[in-house]
């Protein structure tokens, strides 16, 4: 191991790896049982609208997440995890197939074309150039919008942070005068277990994170003891994993080649023409989308670890995309939608994960997760979100490096920042500052500072909101 993943010059060791492992894994366990449900029951009444089941997509899941995660930490030896992206799925679901009328089958399609979209363009280095056409202003900011956004998600997962018919979003209820105990004590959990985490690294106490994820569940299943039919109206129960796996192969697996390819039903209620327009700008939709999401979590994820070369790029980026592709393309093979970097990983590199090992050690939870899916859901979201909240306060340190005087890098910066956890979109933050970038610089008369590259992008960006947003 020490051969092949540098662990000494890497300043990691095996058990630090496994400890990072292991905390990537609760951080994003959780897109098993969401994106299984996401897809067997979409509006949450039991109807199963795209004909697949639970188990299914279960399993699905889980192997693209396996093949990803082993692919990233061996051919480019980072410490990231892969799986369905959260977006990707929902705009796979209910874009696509509610939306659009398309089959569940052909909506895979369409992720089969994004993955080998990607994998030429990795093969051919277009992609690496494409991540070099992002000017400073927004590639600096990305780290910070990026850990915005995943400690919205802590907090949306912890529920302190709940919808508003009013606000969009707002703090949730402690009065106990009104809101129960059993409501209150879950968000207690997971602000406990930030305090933890934030005192256990103040002490430099290695497994901050992990011990925080760990203490947290406990605390849970403590305090579960005040509150009356906590553990009776748990919802866990032992399943045969067989069944699910039966089910990934008569419904799921495969299904891309033996029924995606027939357009015909769309195209008699829509039109040939209204169909190849739809295939064109949904397929354009997933590809900006996937590709930004990548470039901007191993940028994020690669600077919060120190691991970025000295020319500030992600180290071994062409295969850590060609390893996004791939996964991306047995994703559709196995019948899930896009697989990307997920930005949970962060929380694996702020325990101490610096090499593809702790991926390994991710994917092997992962295959024991596929045989024990009700163990993975043992340890709450109110304690896996603790170690989310906690990283986006670790990604906010890039801030210091922008240059907040000056307008033509203030307004980008901030938008790439703000718009990530504002629209719950790594990528349309990242477009909406290449548009304030561009625009800036063109009507300021510094049009002729702008790279070719960021003009494409931009533009493709542009086709993709007015399209299909």
């Amino acid at each position: 191991m020490e051969k092949f993943f540098k662990l000494k010059e890497n300043g990691t060791n095996v058990r630090t790896e496994l400890m990072a492992g292991l905390t990537t894994f609760f951080a994003m366990v959780y897109i098993l049982m969401v994106n299984a449900n996401m897809f067997a029951n979409p509006f949450g009444d039991g109807t199963p609208v795209l004909g697949v089941s639970y188990g299914a997509i279960y399993i699905a899941t889980a192997i693209s997440a396996i093949v990803g995660t082993l692919l990233i930490g061996l051919l480019a030896n980072l410490p990231l995890a892969q799986a369905s992206g959260m977006g990707l799925n929902a705009f796979f679901v209910y874009t696509c197939c509610v939306g659009f009328g398309l089959t569940y089958a052909n909506a895979l399609v369409l992720v089969l074309i994004d993955g080998l979209v990607f994998i030429v363009l990795t093969v051919t280095g277009l992609r690496k150039k494409i991540f070099g056409a992002i000017p400073d202003a927004v590639r600096k900011s990305i780290p910070a919008g990026i850990g915005l956004f995943i400690a919205f998600i802590g907090l949306q997962n912890s529920k302190i942070v709940i919808p508003s018919s009013s606000t969009g979003v707002t703090l949730s209820s402690f009065n106990l005068l009104s809101v129960s105990w059993g409501d209150i004590m879950p968000m207690l959990v997971t602000i406990a277990a930030v305090i933890a985490i934030a005192v256990m690294s103040k002490k430099n106490i290695r497994g901050a994170v992990l011990w925080g994820i760990l203490g947290g569940a406990v605390l849970y299943y403590l305090l579960g003891f005040t509150v009356p039919g906590f553990y009776a109206n748990l919802g866990i129960s032992m399943t045969s994993p067989f069944a699910a796996f039966s089910e990934f192969g008569a419904q799921a697996f495969f299904k891309v080649f033996t029924e995606g390819f027939d357009f015909s039903a769309f195209a008699a209620a829509h039109g040939t023409a209204n169909l190849v327009l739809t295939i064109i700008t949904t397929a354009l939709a997933f590809c900006m989308v996937d590709m930004f999401d990548t470039l901007g979590t191993l940028y994020g994820a690669c600077a919060r670890g120190n691991m970025l070369t000295a020319e500030g790029e992600v180290p071994r980026m062409d295969k850590a995309m060609l390893a996004d592709a791939i996964a991306t393309t047995t994703g559709a093979v196995c019948g899930t939608s896009t697989v990307t970097t997920f930005v949970e990983s962060s929380a694996g590199v702020a325990e101490g994960g610096r090499t593809g090992l702790s991926s390994v050690f991710t994917a092997i939870f992962f295959f024991i997760a596929m045989f024990l899916s009700p163990v993975a859901q043992l340890i709450p979201g109110c304690a896996t979100a603790a170690a989310l909240i906690y990283v986006g306060v670790l990604m906010m340190a890039c801030v210091k490096d922008i240059d907040w005087t000056s307008i033509d890098i203030a307004v980008p910066a901030f938008l790439t920042i703000s718009m990530m956890p504002f629209t719950y979109n790594i990528s349309y933050g990242i477009a909406f500052g290449l548009i304030s970038y561009i625009a800036i610089k063109t009507f300021s008369g510094k049009v002729k500072e702008v790279k070719v590259g960021t003009w494409v992008i931009t533009l493709l960006f542009l086709l993709m909101l007015f399209l299909t947003h």
